[in-house]
């Protein structure tokens, strides 16, 4: 039988507002919330506009490799149950196309066409209004994006 301290301390640590779960689901309810409008004028999605970031990224490397729909989902840390129906919206806007590998069939490349590369330039200012829309100086979001990124490499590790 719990003492009365025992149940207190145990009613404190399964308070809601102590929950590091909560905290950081609110804050990225609260982030995607900021990005909505801005997406919007994009015609995109929060998951979507994260898939050409990446995508965005790869295509500018050198020498370009063939990413994959397998690669994307690492990098997304999705599944591709997820990842299907967000690569078959994008490529129905006809900003990317997706391919069987002529190598491996089970292997599903993916190519920005050149809508989805001219997209980049419109969704380039989208950072900078984010920040303006957090009113948070930005050696503050850095901090926590860097603690944010400790945090995931420590539950992620192994």
């Amino acid at each position: 039988m719990a003492t009365p301290v025992r149940k207190a301390v145990d009613d404190e640590l399964l308070a809601l507002d102590r929950q590091l779960c909560f905290k950081l689901y609110a804050a990225s309810r609260a982030v995607t919330k900021l990005y909505r409008p801005l997406l919007d004028e994009l015609g995109l999605t929060y998951p979507q506009y994260l898939v050409l970031l990446v995508l965005w990224e790869w295509d500018h490397r050198a020498p370009p490799p063939s990413p994959t729909v397998k690669a994307l989902g690492e990098r997304l840390m999705l599944d591709s149950g997820t990842l299907t129906p967000l690569l078959k919206r994008l490529e129905a806007q006809g900003l990317l196309s997706r391919r069987r590998s002529p190598r491996d069939e089970r292997e599903v490349t993916l190519a920005l066409t050149e809508a989805g590369r001219a997209l980049q330039e419109r969704a380039s200012a989208v950072p900078e209004r984010l920040l303006c829309a957090t009113a948070l100086p930005l050696a503050d979001l850095l901090r926590v994006r860097d603690e944010i990124d400790h945090l995931l490499e420590a539950l992620t590790a192994g």
